[in-house]
């Protein structure tokens, strides 16, 4: 497989900061996995909360130590709020020079858009000012069919592959490297493969896949999706697409038995720092309101008082001992098996982050049943040829994500 670039583990490895501004819970969609059960078109950040939240941060410097930043925008649709977000970016820019702060000229602004007005002028002009600054992920699910399948207008639930895919030449004229995300869902796991060969055919040469958290799967779910991830591995394979193109579902690193030596969160919550409309802190987004089915939110401060270290203390002591079973700890297959907090704490039986949920523990195990298989005809395949080199090279290259 390719190299896994820097969207996929984090840029400066893992060691930037996040901060993620939630500018808005619009959307032009109304996706049918989407975890934000609570989108609206009222909550939207002012400039007003913008400002305070970034001199908040920004005059903590000893408090914000990280070497590096990703100053991160969502939504919603992070675009729909492209005039204030091109005014945060403005005085963050100019802030940081000021004040001489560590993170001016190590910063990244992030973005994950649903690419539908990527190619609107102030968009446009928006990458053009911040282009060497700027990480920008544009989702699109694969073929038309299965994106229809999830990724639907709000009003109408018309599906939004042909306003999409209109705009990938142009962002990967501008992002060369960029990769995509794909989501998985029960409904669409037929379409896996013809998808992500799809995707390939696009021009993107980087599809970074993750199954829901959410208990949303059936019986036989596992069986298929084991059959669509073996069917792809051949694809790849056999049409020598792992030269140049990579799919995060076949990484060396996963299917062994828990590292007693890594006993590390999977999931960066606590570490990052999400604020709202409100001004709320939130140890990420996944813990504001609108994100959440079950439990109320879970905030940790906001722009008036700070950050309130009690609150924030559970997520510092996580680890994956602290919140997994017996079963998970033992598991002969653990590595590479991934949660998410947020989720962990909305379904919990109680108020905890404590209580790992394992919904996806068939998938898992389903997942890793096919990367052997990748990884054991990628193999084969090489030693006939006599590249055993290339296959050492080819695990060497995939790397353990961060969250």
């Amino acid at each position: 497989m390719t190299d896994i670039k820097e969207h996929d583990f984090g840029w400066q490895n893992g060691m930037a900061k996040t901060i993620t501004f939630i500018v808005t819970k619009d959307c032009q969609l109304a996706c049918k996995y989407c975890y934000l059960v609570g989108k609206n078109s009222k909550e939207r950040m002012s400039w007003e909360v913008a400002k305070e939240s970034i001199d908040y941060i920004l005059d903590r410097e000893d408090e914000f130590r990280e070497e590096s930043v990703i100053w991160d925008f969502i939504g919603g649709e992070p675009f729909l709020e492209i005039d204030l977000i091109d005014k945060i970016c403005d005085y963050l820019k100019a802030e940081m020079y000021r004040r001489d702060h560590h993170w001016f000229d190590s910063y990244r602004f992030s973005f994950s858009s649903n690419g539908i007005n990527y190619h609107d002028d102030k968009v446009q002009q928006f990458i053009k000012k911040n282009h060497s600054h700027l990480s920008i992920g544009i989702t699109i699910d694969g073929t038309e069919l299965k994106h229809d399948l999830n990724r639907v207008y709000k009003h109408s639930e018309k599906g939004s592959y042909k306003d999409v895919v209109k705009n990938i030449p142009l962002w990967l004229e501008q992002f060369p490297g960029a990769a995509t995300k794909v989501t998985i869902s029960s409904p669409d796991i037929p379409y896996i493969k013809e998808s992500v060969l799809h995707l390939y055919s696009l021009g993107i040469k980087e599809v970074n896949i993750n199954c829901v958290f959410e208990d949303v799967w059936k019986e036989g779910d596992d069986l298929l999706f084991e059959e669509q991830l073996t069917e792809l591995a051949d694809a790849i394979i056999d049409n020598g697409y792992y030269q140049d193109h990579a799919c995060s579902f076949y990484q060396e690193f996963i299917g062994k038995p828990m590292d007693i030596y890594d006993n590390n969160n999977w999931c960066g919550a606590g570490k990052m720092l999400a604020i709202d409309a409100a001004g709320n802190f939130y140890p990420c987004t996944r813990f504001a309101a609108y994100s959440l089915r079950n439990k109320p939110a879970w905030i940790i401060g906001n722009v008036k008082d700070g950050i309130d270290q009690n609150k924030l203390r559970p997520f510092l002591t996580l680890d994956r001992i602290t919140q997994s079973k017996q079963e998970c700890i033992d598991c002969e297959v653990a590595s590479g098996c991934a949660w998410c907090q947020g989720e962990n704490y909305d379904a919990a039986e109680t108020h905890t982050a404590f209580q790992r949920s394992t919904a996806i523990c068939k998938m898992h195990k389903a997942r890793v049943r096919a990367n052997n298989y990748y990884w054991n005809k990628l193999f084969r395949k090489l030693e006939l040829e006599g590249r055993r080199e290339e296959y050492e090279k080819q695990k060497s290259k995939v790397k353990e994500p961060i969250c």
